[in-house]
């Protein structure tokens, strides 16, 4: 690493912009491209209502420009969550084929190995052997492998991309963003970074370095913005726009938008705004209105700050020629996200107690999902009435809020109800979409799968049956070609298909079958009941059946199982799993199911002998969200966390371990209760769990490290153990 702060200037020389990225000169004007450069740009977490061409009020004059002269889906559908979404991306597979049928959890088959597969391409892959050039900025989230050292070999860089810029895990901070990485090296920020703009810029950057290095040949270019995903973060004088804005809260604000969408045509009068969520109170009821509004005015500046910077990428096109020839998509990676992040329970780290800690330096690279403090040393504060904005806050804007965002459909992120897979699409090509259908609206379903057959048909690829040595599956999409000219996608309607944690769906036409996590069936009329009122399943179950087959068959074919079977969760005694009753371990072990501790309603006792060099850090964890447990330093106190089906329930000491070698013994009780000793010497703890483990965890038991789902209060891929882990023994009792 460098002994100084990266500047911005130095930081797009070493990108290879130099002067042209910063003077921004305008190249001559070549002649006419045959095939369309293409611009791929996407924002994550952000609801089908929130800009302001599908209804929303956050000011967003770019995409308005982009809708005005170009075109606008009514009906375009993304996956429901952020890595199977850009899975589905890139490859124009259900994410199930590519590998990443959940997130980055590895469950041992095919359709969720958590990395994409090799039998999948990508649309980079694919266009540079048509004569394309190929750059990124953004966030990648296509592998759990996010350490500076790798393994890299689904990196940009590896997967297509001939320059990179951004993050390959999938949220962090704004102004400190863990696994920032240029190329294939990690970097730290430089001073005044926010990610938004770092990516906008880098993209103009990439753009204008192509005209003058590369003008004689098209170019991919994907930008895929964080924002406005958790935490909430923003420039002060784009916050400051927003000021008051949403004082009104929002059961208006989702009335107006939804006036907004059926003056626009993008839906219909007879498709009644969904009631508010009910765990949602009327804002008349809210009892900390300032704190909710400034959540929604944060993220509103999120989106403004993105839009500024879409802005800046097509002055890029513009100053250098190429806007005609280019082919520009925008659209959104999920609905928006009901994650309260951060925004639960008390301020903490207590305000009172810890005021600054250690400041990281200027050259060492992030490598949290959380920060545990500012690179000024102020810490990290989370917790409800916490004012997000500044980069020592990370909160999310909630569930009430995201209701707004997917105005008028219900449900949100996760769900495959229309509030979490109906997202945005514009398309906008000057030579390639004719003036009559500038501002149009385009009805017909489409899907992300889409997107690399419609790449591949404009840039005249040939999309391969091997690649680098792989046996590769056919494309799933069609072109959205057609659409350009207001022409249908397929001469009959097709089937599109959704599977997320047991939350499925199939479209076909106007009819949509739709169950949440492995419940009954549900069917709506889509033509006259887009925000799923009326349930018809009861009264057509011959159609029920009908989709039912047809899903059914789509699941076999496309490597998805049903959720949580890979589980099999036998019951305390039953099942493929250890009988031994003492386990000793040392660091870097890992045991799987059939060989860890059966911990299911059993109590059992942790010793170790540990010498930790840093504050934080799993020691042991077995299992994941969904079922687990783990002991673990949290601020330099020892936590012992269970959890069952995402809710944790924690026990921390109340003093910090003392400085050294130190040997831990900590118990859990039949009645929950959890008792910690520090070299013989108890320590007092907080808390109670509900009880012993619920059942047996399916994920590995991890010595030193969690790698899979995160059990505690801890990211997920960066949680090692910090120092010497000398010995550790478990011991279960009966």
């Amino acid at each position: 690493m460098g002994k100084k702060t990266t500047t911005r200037r130095e930081f797009l020389q070493a990108m290879g912009a130099g002067a042209a990225a910063l003077a921004a000169p305008r190249w001559a004007t070549g002649a006419p491209a045959t095939r369309p450069n293409i611009v791929l740009i996407m924002c994550d977490d952000m609801g089908f209502s929130d800009i302001a061409p599908y209804g929303g009020e956050i000011h967003t004059p770019n995409l308005q420009g982009l809708a005005d002269k170009g075109i606008r889906f009514t009906q375009f559908y993304n996956t429901c969550r952020c890595c199977p979404t850009r899975a589905s991306l890139m490859t124009g597979l259900y994410p199930h084929q590519a590998g990443v049928g959940h997130m980055m959890g590895n469950y041992g088959l095919p359709g969720y190995r958590g990395d994409l597969s090799r039998e999948a391409v990508t649309i980079a892959e694919v266009l540079k052997t048509a004569g394309y050039r190929t750059y990124m900025t953004g966030k990648w989230h296509l592998t759990p492998h996010t350490r500076p050292e790798g393994p890299k070999h689904n990196w940009p860089r590896q997967r297509g991309y001939d320059r990179f810029f951004g993050t390959i895990h999938g949220a962090g901070s704004y102004f400190d963003p863990n696994s920032l990485t240029r190329d294939n090296t990690q970097i730290p920020p430089w001073k005044d970074f926010y990610y938004t703009d770092a990516i906008s810029d880098t993209a103009a950057a990439f753009i204008r370095d192509h005209a003058r290095d590369h003008r004689d040949k098209p170019f991919f270019l994907y930008v895929a913005y964080t924002a406005p995903h958790w935490p909430m973060h923003a420039k002060p004088q784009d916050m400051a726009n927003y000021k008051g804005r949403y004082a009104k809260g929002w059961d208006a604000l989702r009335r107006e938008r939804h006036a907004r969408q059926i003056e626009m045509g993008l839906v219909k009068k007879e498709w009644k705004l969904t009631p508010r969520d009910p765990r949602a109170p009327a804002w008349d009821e809210e009892p900390m209105k300032p704190w909710q509004e400034r959540r929604m005015e944060v993220y509103a500046a999120m989106v403004d700050c993105a839009d500024q910077g879409i802005g800046r990428i097509l002055s890029a096109l513009d100053q250098t020629g190429l806007r005609d020839d280019t082919l520009v998509l925008f659209l959104a990676d999920n609905g928006g996200c009901a994650e309260e992040m951060g925004s639960r329970g008390p301020i903490r780290p207590d305000p009172q107690k810890v005021k600054r800690l250690e400041p990281l330096p200027p050259d060492q690279v992030q490598t949290r999902m959380v920060p545990r403090a500012t690179r000024d040393g102020r810490p990290v504060r989370m917790g409800r009435g916490v004012m997000p904005g500044p980069p020592d806050t990370y909160v999310a804007y909630g569930l009430p809020w995201a209701n707004v965002s997917n105005t008028p459909f219900r449900r949100y992120k996760h769900w495959v109800h229309e509030g979490g897979i109906a997202s945005p699409l514009i398309l906008h090509w000057p030579r390639g979409i004719p003036q009559a259908m500038h501002g149009r609206l385009y009805h017909e379903p489409a899907h992300l799968i889409d997107i690399m057959a419609t790449c591949v048909d404009l840039a005249g690829a040939k999309y391969p049956r091997e690649f680098a040595g792989h046996k590769i599956k056919p494309m799933e999409g069609v072109s959205l070609r057609p659409a350009l000219t207001g022409k249908p996608l397929t001469s009959e309607p097709r089937a599109i298909f959704w599977e997320h944690e047991g939350n499925r769906a199939v479209r076909l036409g106007r009819w949509k079958l739709v169950a949440v996590h492995n419940g009954p069936w549900e069917l709506y009329d889509m033509e006259a009941d887009r925000t799923e009122l009326n349930n018809l399943a009861a009264k057509m179950p011959e159609k029920v059946a009908e989709l039912k087959a047809m899903w059914d068959q789509w699941a076999r074919r496309a490597d998805v199982v049903p959720w949580g079977s890979w589980r099999k969760r036998p019951r305390a005694g039953k099942g493929p799993t250890s009988k031994k009753t003492s386990f000793d371990l040392k660091a870097g072990d890992e045991l799987p199911r059939s060989q860890a501790p059966m911990v299911a309603r059993r109590p059992f006792t942790v010793t170790a002998t540990i010498e930790p060099t840093k504050p934080d850090g799993v020691i042991v964890a077995q299992g994941g969200n969904r079922c687990g447990w783990a002991l673990y330093l949290k601020e330099g106190r020892l936590a012992f966390t269970t959890s069952r089906d995402d809710v944790t329930h924690s026990v921390a000491s109340v003093a910090k371990l003392p400085s050294g070698r130190v040997t831990i013994r900590v118990s859990l009780a039949r009645d929950g209760s959890v008792v910690f000793f520090a070299d013989g010497r108890p320590l007092e703890a907080e808390g109670k769990l509900p009880g012993p483990v619920h059942d047996m965890p399916d994920e590995p038991l991890t010595v030193g490290r969690d790698v899979r789902s995160a059990v505690g209060d801890y990211p997920e891929g960066d949680n090692d153990f910090g120092g010497k882990i000398e010995s550790l023994r478990i011991e279960l009792g009966k």
